[in-house]
């Protein structure tokens, strides 16, 4: 049995690996630089859909508040890159501080002249966050539809606390215009690709760490809890310190997500924790497929280049395709695309194509006429 599941985890790491490969070296001789930062930024949205996934379909914790994590990991590397403020620049500040009239730099935006700080912030002032959040939750056993709602206060309370720091963060406008990292040029092509290439590392990273997770005793327990938490409770275990843990690792996969997607997209602002954008995660995780991983990179992917199609194509009826898409999928592929084809996709596929479906058993024994005759007269 291990060396059956040694062997299955081998080859998922080398398709992984395959098309990570595909991705950096391929890819980016095919498509032009406009779809090719579009590819990068739906990459990084897939960091998250997978932090995703991880809570909500192996867990059964349905978080519509991430876009709060996802902005404050852009907020904390966004920060770092208006600090690199030439020499020269008449004001060591912000340009936004400069027109709301501050003088001096607030201190907690001193930390972020580091590089390894707000890396590091990109990553922990989310999982921190996330953590004292799913403490306070899950200590009082809050589950189901009201730690959904709770998870939405939150983000309400974040997203109306950032719009109003003008001075501080730029308010509603947010943090944009970033000349440079390391002194190369923030938008410069190679800078760009660079970048690229971070965000599948990353993501092939939060893939390998997802995959470890869900295996073995670890996995099996955050199985248990979105299936029967009561029962595991009665066989000895407390789940709140695993779904604390769980949602403080989702929270900083998040935060990474916003941070790669901040520097391809140019612009971080308090949209990014509007509950509109949380739901999204969770409809491409829907749309993919729970409890899958590839799902939820496959759903992120079709969704948001569905959607930059429809919206170029169909620029004032693109909504209407972009919801009959998603009822068409919620009410026909329950599982997501890839549950889909892991439970019956192949079977329908073949029936479509008048091929016979793969036999639970052997095959020629399925097909004997004898066999066949005797089924049909136990089943009459």
């Amino acid at each position: 049995m291990e060396h059956t599941q040694r062997k299955a985890l081998l080859k998922e790491a080398a398709i992984v690996g395959a098309i990570a490969l595909i991705l950096i070296l391929l890819i980016p001789g095919i498509l032009p630089d406009v779809r090719l930062n579009q590819l990068g930024r739906f990459l990084a949205l897939a960091i998250a859909a997978l932090g995703i996934d991880l809570i909500w379909g192996y867990t059964g914790l349905l978080s519509l508040g991430h876009g709060v994590f996802f902005a404050i990991g852009g907020y904390a590397f966004a920060m770092h890159l208006k600090l690199q403020i030439p020499p020269t620049a008449s004001s060591q500040l912000p340009e936004f501080m400069n027109l709301y009239g501050v003088t001096e730099l607030p201190w907690f935006w001193q930390p972020f002249h580091s590089f390894p700080f707000s890396a590091a912030a990109v990553i922990l002032i989310p999982a921190i966050l996330g953590g004292i959040l799913g403490y306070l939750v899950f200590r009082n056993r809050i589950r189901g539809v009201y730690f959904s709602i709770l998870t939405q206060a939150a983000t309400i309370v974040f997203f109306n606390f950032f719009n109003g720091q003008q001075k501080l963060i730029n308010g509603t406008n947010g943090l944009t215009d970033f000349k440079t990292l390391f002194g190369a040029p923030v938008n410069n092509r190679d800078t760009q690709y660079i970048f690229y290439i971070f965000t599948i590392l990353f993501l092939v990273a939060t893939y390998a760490l997802c995959r470890w997770l869900t295996s073995g005793r670890f996995g099996r327990l955050l199985v248990a809890i979105r299936d029967d938490e009561v029962r595991l409770r009665f066989s000895g275990y407390n789940p709140t310190g695993y779904k604390v843990l769980v949602f403080a690792i989702s929270a900083g996969l998040a935060g990474i997500a916003g941070a790669l997607f901040t520097v391809q997209t140019g612009i971080i602002s308090p949209k990014a924790m509007d509950i509109a954008f949380s739901i999204e995660i969770v409809i491409w995780v829907a749309v993919g497929g729970r409890a899958t991983l590839s799902g939820a990179i496959l759903g992120t992917l079709l969704v948001n280049f569905g959607k930059s199609f429809l919206s170029e194509q169909f620029p004032e009826v693109w909504l209407f395709f972009q919801g009959a898409l998603f009822l068409i999928v919620v009410t026909v592929l329950p599982d997501g695309l890839v549950g889909w084809l892991q439970h019956q996709g192949f079977d329908q596929l073949r029936t479509l194509f008048r091929r016979p479906k793969y036999a639970s058993t052997y095959p020629s024994l399925e097909q004997d006429p004898e066999v066949q005759h005797e089924k049909e007269e136990l089943e009459h």
